[in-house]
């Protein structure tokens, strides 16, 4: 089998794997709503109100998408697809677990494994500011103009700190191969040696900077409803508007499986290398493929709960903060975590330098 053909597996698989997160995500956070305010919460449709993620797209499918007369028509429906793909092509670069051993070859699992995957995963995911500014500008309305026009410098300046910290990061790990840096997380029978503790505050940085670029509260001022109605998707409806949505869940995935590989230690299990616990399963006599596709899901069940612990801090912050202000939004940024981010590399730098010359 060549590495091409089992890229080619692995994206559908992936593709599936975001599709059914996205519903899952849908009824946890309504229902987490619920339970927050002290409310039911949707509790019609299907059991406990499972169904309600697929009856609200089946409504999205079936309701009309208007289009505004004076609106940018081609740029009005390209929108919504450029809100869905970026999140889709960076999470082709997330290491999703080991390797699996075929005819003696290993092969990762990762959909597209490259040698500067960090670079790769914030150069795309920066495009997402082309869909709400193409969405606010494409619209012809002030309201979503504004949210575009928010979005936009919004993102730019977060996207500063990001870059700033990664800094910080790569002179940590000296790689910008995101399948290199989990396995420099590894640690075995001992502590693991995960980001977060090597990097604290670029942690803390980077985590709050996620959630700026994901529009999520407390940063979701280019939607804003009590100041620009819907912001930047006011004027979409039916499926372009679903697509918004799917795009968001999805940012919020590929983010916290980012944030995940960085800091907690990937598909790593804590005190458990790869090539143990794949010795676990050949001591019960299980063939070397099944042996390392067993430990490889095992991994990427790992990487899951460690996505869901992300995921839920999304929903909890959601409903625990209110939102900023526009100017504490950019004081946050520009005044706070870029001198932070700053601060950190030259640190980081200095750090480096005498542990180097010690060794």
């Amino acid at each position: 089998m060549s590495q091409l053909l089992w890229s080619s597996l692995l994206v559908p698989v992936l593709c599936a794997f975001l599709l059914t997160w996205i519903p899952v995500m849908l009824i946890v956070e309504r229902r987490a709503a619920a339970w927050m305010q002290r409310r039911s919460g949707p509790n019609r449709v299907g059991p406990w109100g499972l169904m309600q993620p697929m009856s609200d797209a089946i409504k999205m499918i079936f309701k009309e998408a208007n289009i505004p007369r004076k609106a940018h028509r081609i740029l009005f429906v390209l929108a919504p697809a450029l809100a869905v793909l970026p999140p889709f092509l960076a999470m082709i670069v997330i290491p999703l677990g080991g390797s699996v051993n075929i005819n003696g070859q290993e092969y990762a699992l990762q959909a597209f494994n490259v040698n500067v995957g960090l670079l790769f995963y914030l150069a795309i995911t920066s495009l997402h500011v082309y869909s709400v500014l193409t969405a606010g500008w494409a619209s012809n309305n002030k309201f979503s103009l504004m949210g575009g026009l928010r979005a936009s410098s919004q993102m730019i300046s977060y996207e500063i700190a990001i870059g700033i910290c990664i800094v910080s990061l790569v002179m940590t790990y000296g790689t910008l191969d995101l399948r290199e840096i989990v396995k420099l997380q590894e640690a075995g029978a001992g502590l693991p040696a995960w980001g977060f503790a090597l990097q604290p505050i670029v942690f803390i940085v980077l985590w709050v900077c996620t959630f700026a670029e994901t529009n999520r509260l407390p940063f979701d001022l280019p939607e804003g409803e009590s100041e620009l109605v819907a912001g930047y998707h006011t004027e979409y409806s039916g499926m372009t508007f679903g697509m918004f949505m799917l795009g968001e869940y999805a940012a919020m995935v590929a983010a916290s499986a980012f944030l995940a590989t960085l800091f907690l230690g990937g598909y790593n299990i804590p005190f458990v290398s790869e090539e143990a616990l794949r010795q676990v399963f050949l001591d019960q006599g299980l063939h070397l493929t099944l042996a390392s596709a067993a430990t490889a899901l095992l991994q990427f069940a790992c990487l899951i709960l460690k996505i869901c612990f992300f995921m839920w801090v999304f929903v909890w912050v959601r409903w625990t903060l209110p939102r900023f202000r526009y100017d504490q939004l950019m004081d946050l940024g520009w005044k706070i975590l870029l001198p932070i981010g700053v601060a950190n590399v030259i640190g980081t730098m200095i750090v480096t330098y005498f542990l180097k010359r010690g060794g």
